[in-house]
């Protein structure tokens, strides 16, 4: 085989590689992250009583319904 058809071989091989590599992860992260949320409720009520606010139980269940929305509307 000639030089130049393995040189191209290659370089088509290593942009295959790439994009492939590209998608797969990309995936691997939208999955993770809907199945673990990056913030908890916990999480959530701490931040609330930082800023001075008092988290109702309702206001907690309405912000994870909000970043939860959010995550799907993708």
């Amino acid at each position: 085989m000639a030089t130049w058809l393995w040189i191209l071989i290659v370089i088509v091989a290593l942009i295959a590689g790439l994009f492939g590599g590209f998608f797969i992860s990309r995936r691997y992260m939208e999955r993770y992250l809907k199945e673990n949320p990056p913030f908890s409720e916990d999480q959530l009520r701490q931040m609330m009583l930082q800023m001075g606010q008092k988290p109702s139980q309702k206001k907690l269940h309405q912000m994870m319904n909000a970043m939860k929305s959010q995550n799907t509307k993708k």
